[in-house]
Parts: C-alpha cells; structure tokens; sequence
C-alpha cells in the first residue's frame, strides 16, 4: 500500500457513531502537544481572558451589527474574526494567489480542517454561511452567534437527510451566497495529509453551477500539535494548549478557483463529477503555492504569447495590404507629403482588425503576503 493511501486510512470508529460519517486516526494524547516555546501561565491567562472576551463581544454586537448595510456588516465581521486568534496570542498571514480573483456571485469556499481557529481564520479572508451541525445550535454563546452568523445547519447522522441538505447548499449558491465547508467532515492534526474531502457538498456546487474556492490553512512555528483539535479534546484545553503555545502562527492560503460546471458530466473512470471535483479540490489545498502560481503564470504567459504573434501577423498583413493598395507616386525633387486615396485607406482599415492591448508582465508576480 503506498504511502498516501497509508495517511489517508481511518482510524477504527468509536462506538455510538454512524458507520457513514468520517473518523480521523489523530487523537488528543499522540498529536494534541507543543514543543516550542511555552507562555508562562500568568500570560497565557491573560491571553485567555483578552480571547474570550473579544469573542463574548462579537455575540453582544451580533444582533445590532445585522442591522448595518452590507458593506460595513462585512468589514466589521472580518475585523471581528481576525481578531480571535490574534487576541489567542496567534500571527495570522494571508496569501492571497495572484490568479485567485473572486467570482462576483455564489461561491463555494472548501478548506482542511484542523481547529476551531480555522473558522475565524476563513471568516476574515472570506466570510460567508457556514455549514455546520446541528449540535452547535445548541452551544451555549457560540451556538446564538452561528445563528446570526447564518449558519445552514445539517443533520449529520442522518444519511437520509443528505440529499436535502444539498439541496440547502445550492440554492444558497444560487442565492449569490458565500457558502463555507470543511469537506474533511473532522479535524485532522495537520501533520499528515488530511482526510479525504466528501463529495457531496460537492454536488451542490455542480447543480448551482459555481465556483469552488479551495483555502489551505497551516500553522507554524510548532503549532501544528497546539492548534490541533482532535477526536474528543475538551475545548478548554484546547484554549490552554493554544495560549501557552508561544509563537504560534496561522497561515491563510486563498488559491485559484475551480469551475464547478466543468465537473458536471461523468468521467472517463465512470464515476460521478462530485467525486472529480473533490479530489480536485483536495490536490489544490495538499500541493504548494508555487507550483499553484507557477502553473498559472505559465498558462497566462502562453496565452499572452499567442496573442502577440496573432496580432503582430494581423498587423504586418494589414501593412502589406495598404502598401498594395497606394500607388506609387511620380519623382519630384521637393519632399512632398503623400496621401493614400481615401477608399483605398478606407479599405485597408476594414480589412486591418483592431490592435489588442498586451497586459505587463507584472500580473505573473506572486502578490505579497500581508502580516496582520
């Protein structure tokens, strides 16, 4: 069995599970630790205090907030969620790919999953509803603010109950709505390679007729074991490993998108475009940013060159054309300007298109990142 299949493989399922939902190998005592450098305890509280707080605020302000235009709705939200890791005491950087331009209407934004960190994290880059369970409306605090948040929430144990949340999923799409999932279906470590992504969010994606968004998420600086929410890891001592983890940076990915349409049919494997799509998806999120933006660049400059040397012939045609057309003037000894007639001028620009304008060279250069 070759490696990938080997991280790819689950863990055996906890009792009380549905046999159908995901189940990550990682768990709290082998990948939950940090080995970096540690706060002392006075700080990490403090931190804690400062995190807790800043959440605390955003679900008082939640209610009068929805009140507010969309434009300063989004910004405030963004704001707000960039500032629940950085007030966790975690550097956030965002990379924003220089072919990753948004689409304008509904999106369908996929990302691994490691922490609770990631949801903030997505929220200020690309906030949008969010797909959860439906246990977390019943969280106390956390619960209320998904709800203003416009949480789709699904029914995660019944597998009956998943082509209707499709169905949700899509014609939130279709709505122009932002959608955020996190197809792994668990957190995984970060250390490896993740889980699988599932397809059928996938499916909705296809039948609205969107574009996917794959996000990657990393943490540095001996944070992968800190960040890690895993398997049934209390959420305080998540908050604890996270604080006193000194150091901890977060690192947003924003990458090119994936039409969906193009998925829609079956493959050659005969297998569902969903199942394409995901894995698709999932080889964006696992592979590097250079050879993401690389292979971008390389596709934009090859359609650059084809269009230059399409138009330099148009145009050395057209010259030809009005060359031919101009007759040739008598000697004189005077320098005396000459005129075409005017039908043959007339004539040589019908037949001479239009020049296109060649865009600069900087659009291949990766855009900098930007440190918060």
């Amino acid at each position: 069995m070759s490696a990938s299949r080997t991280e790819d493989r689950t863990a055996p399922r906890p009792a009380g599970t549905s046999p159908w939902l995901p189940v990550a190998p990682c768990t709290p005592a082998s990948c939950a630790r940090h080995t970096g450098a540690a706060r002392p305890p006075l700080r990490a509280a403090l931190r804690l205090l400062a995190g807790c707080a800043w959440v605390l605020l955003g679900v008082v302000c939640a209610a009068p907030v929805r009140l507010l235009p969309r434009g300063p709705r989004m910004w405030l939200l963004r704001y707000w969620a960039l500032g629940i890791p950085r007030a966790f005491g975690v550097r956030v950087t965002v990379r924003v790919h220089p072919y990753a331009r948004g689409t304008g209407g509904g999106e369908l934004v996929v990302a691994n999953h490691i922490s609770w960190l990631d949801i903030p994290l997505v929220a200020a880059v690309l906030p949008g509803r969010m797909l959860a369970k439906t246990e977390v409306r019943d969280w106390p605090l956390l619960g209320r603010l998904a709800g203003f948040g416009s949480t789709l929430f699904i029914d995660r144990d019944r597998l009956r109950a998943l082509p209707g949340a499709v169905g949700t999923v899509a014609a939130a799409l279709r709505s122009g709505s932002r959608v955020v999932v996190f197809p792994e279906g668990s957190t995984w470590c970060g250390r490896g390679r993740g889980g699988p992504f599932r397809p059928a969010v996938f499916q909705a994606a296809i039948d609205a007729e969107v574009s996917v968004r794959p996000v990657r998420i990393t943490y540095g600086t001996g944070g992968a074991g800190a960040a890690a929410f895993v398997g049934d890891d209390p959420l305080t001592a998540s908050l604890w490993r996270v604080v006193r983890a000194a150091g901890l940076t977060a690192e947003v990915s924003v990458l090119p998108s994936i039409p969906a349409r193009a998925y829609a049919s079956v493959s050659a494997h005969g297998e569902p475009g969903r199942r394409e799509l995901a894995r698709a998806a999932r080889a964006a999120v696992l592979g590097s940013d250079r050879t993401t933006t690389r292979r971008a660049a390389r596709t934009a400059r090859t359609g650059t060159t084809a269009r230059t040397a399409v138009t330099a012939r148009t145009a050395v045609t057209a010259r030809g054309a009005a060359k031919a057309a101009t007759p040739s003037p008598a000697p004189t000894a005077l320098p005396v300007p000459i005129q075409a007639p005017a039908a043959a001028t007339t004539s040589a620009a019908r037949r001479s298109p239009p020049q296109t304008a060649v865009a600069s060279d900087r659009a291949n250069r990766p855009s900098a990142s930007v440190h918060h």
